[in-house]
């Protein structure tokens, strides 16, 4: 069981208490920095999690036996490292949450079969050794967060970028050739994320005076005198694109 060249021994009743009930009342196993090498045959006698965290470890390798999980739909392999996965890795039909950060994955290694994750809302594929996207992920409908930052690509398929459900696209620190138009195309997604319309009636009454003062700096600014006999065209809302947080005591104008 002790650390070593061989990494450390995983046996059934280490497994077994290692499992933990996540938030959503799932089943966890989380074998996260164990110092595990390779894959422990042992968790094939617990296929019936929920969710499998292996991250952290120096895995080098994931079996086709991971295609035996088919209730998982959490899986954390990030930080270990893994030069590629099995193509069996696409018959996880439940997954919802991959994240395979942090590893010496290429793009040629990335099976063809991760496009038939189909549930799948949250990728990462961040800090690897990837040159290109497939454009066979831009059939992963379901996605609504996707990391590729710390690559080495130089451009993002649209496949992906018009995803229908992308709300977060973090693709910084890659070699684009035009990093601004980069960065444009990933701020833009941001404000579909953060983008709020708070009623008047919603707000207490000092941030109310807060935004409206801030509004008509921002009129004398752009040097526009609100007319008043002109409706204005949202007349229960704050400016279209101010943002509130639940709290309401703390907000500020984008």
């Amino acid at each position: 069981k002790a650390k070593g060249q061989k990494g450390k021994k995983i046996t059934l009743k280490i497994a077994k208490n290692s499992i933990r009930i996540s938030f959503d009342g799932g089943r966890r196993l989380d074998l996260s920095k164990m110092g595990i090498t390779t894959f422990p045959k042992c968790i094939l006698k617990l296929t019936d999690v929920d969710e499998l965290d292996l991250s952290r470890n120096m895995l080098k390798k994931i079996p086709s036996s991971i295609q035996k999980f088919q209730k998982l739909r959490w899986l954390d392999l990030h930080s270990n490292q893994l030069e590629d996965l099995p193509e069996a890795i696409g018959t996880l039909q439940n997954l919802f949450y991959l994240n395979i950060c942090n590893n010496k994955l290429t793009t040629k290694n990335l099976p063809e079969e991760l496009n038939l994750l189909k549930n799948l809302r949250i990728l990462n594929l961040g800090l690897n050794c990837l040159d290109s996207i497939p454009t066979s992920l831009g059939a992963l409908k379901e996605l609504k967060e996707i990391g590729v930052f710390d690559n080495a690509l130089t451009t993002i398929p649209n496949s992906v970028k018009k995803l229908p459900k992308l709300k977060k696209l973090n693709a910084e620190r890659n070699p684009f050739p035009d990093s601004t138009k980069q960065e444009e195309h990933a701020d833009s997604i941001k404000r579909i994320e953060t983008l709020y319309l708070v009623q008047e009636k919603d707000l207490c009454c000092s941030c109310l005076k807060m935004c409206q003062d801030e509004r008509d700096k921002l009129n004398k600014l752009k040097n526009v005198t609100p007319s008043p006999s002109k409706k204005p065209s949202f007349p229960l809302l704050l400016t279209p694109n101010s943002s509130a947080k639940d709290n309401q005591e703390e907000w500020r104008l984008r």
